[in-house]
């Protein structure tokens, strides 16, 4: 008996002491193992890190020259006010604005905070220089000061082609998402532009129209490869008249070509309302001679948006304005 639990005892001590001995060869390799992985990981996160730290340069040539940048701006002056329109829909701050020039619907860039950097034709280079911008961007009113600007910063000319509008609207969109670093929210923009024009041209299939800009007391015309030619060329509208002169101040009209034409829609920018922030259009436009054409009659004289579709074309907001402009006036 005694013997019996002698030997029970010793087998008890030898299974623990097994045990035991198992135990520490798993604990002691198990903290071996981890630390190599987790030294690994941390190599590996030290080198996304710094990939992601990597500046990747941008060239961008245009038509008054070619601009590098070679990091994500900081401080960035806009002259263009379409471009400030585009840059405030994908949440990029700007730093600096012609204050005096931006339109209500962007009025908080007119609040303290933001720098005066002059007007759209006349910069202040002296206040442009002390912010020490990262990147400057201009368009055609501000494109004589190209040169003096590019000697304070990296300085990008951008522009719309109102032949191509939609494609050089979603260029310039793309262009900026990337400098940004706005890129998926850049194409949702310009996807939802472009669903948007694909249900508009179903319904201008068979429209006619004419679209004038009225000024003191005069009218322009414009026509296919104009100014604002893209509402036929891409929004669908057939033009009236096919040889309207191409300039960017439009062909001069009277009332009775308003009359000879006879546009289903009539579509009015009106400039007077952005000069003088007096609206004067309808009274110019709609009188005993225009009032003999299909568009009085039907009640088709359409005013459009002046800021859209004047100061700020070329923006988000703007070009999405300017769709469902033309889309709510079609019956």
């Amino acid at each position: 008996m005694k013997k019996s639990l002698l030997l029970l005892f010793v087998s008890v001590l030898l299974a623990l002491f097994m045990v035991a001995c198992g135990g520490s060869e798993d604990t002691s390799s198990e903290p071996e193992e981890n630390t190599e992985e987790t030294a690994q990981q941390e190599s590996n996160d030290e080198q996304g890190e710094e990939a992601a730290d990597e500046l990747t340069e941008i060239t961008i040539d245009h038509e008054l020259g070619q601009t590098v940048i070679e990091e994500t701006p900081e401080t960035v002056v806009v002259f263009d006010l379409g471009v400030l329109d585009t840059l405030d829909a994908l949440g990029v701050e700007v730093a600096g604005v012609p204050v005096d020039s931006v339109p209500d619907y962007l009025s908080q860039y007119a609040e303290e905070g933001y720098e005066n950097v002059g007007s759209l034709f006349e910069p202040d280079f002296e206040k442009i220089f002390d912010m020490q911008p990262d990147l400057i961007i201009i368009s055609g009113r501000a494109s004589e000061a190209y040169e003096e600007l590019e000697d304070i910063a990296p300085t990008l000319f951008m522009s719309t082609d109102p032949d191509n509008y939609l494609e050089s609207f979603a260029s310039n969109v793309t262009l900026l998402g990337d400098i940004f670093g706005k890129e998926e929210l850049a194409a949702e923009k310009i996807a939802d532009v472009e669903t948007s024009v694909v249900d508009l041209v179903e319904k201008t299939s068979n429209v006619n129209g004419l679209i004038v800009l009225a000024n003191d007391g005069s009218l322009s015309a414009f026509g296919p490869g104009s100014r604002f030619g893209f509402l036929h060329g891409e929004f669908g509208i057939e033009p009236t008249d096919e040889n309207i002169e191409v300039s960017n101040h439009g062909q001069s009209i009277s009332f009775e070509y308003i009359v000879e034409t006879d546009p289903e829609y009539l579509f009015v920018v009106d400039r007077g309302a952005i000069v003088s922030g007096e609206s004067s259009a309808q009274q110019i436009v709609e009188n005993d001679v225009t009032e003999n054409t299909t568009a009085y009659q039907e009640d088709k004289i359409i005013y459009l948006d002046p800021v859209f579709w004047y100061i700020t074309t070329g923006g988000i907001t703007a070009t999405e304005g300017m769709i469902a402009e033309v889309d709510a006036a079609i019956q």
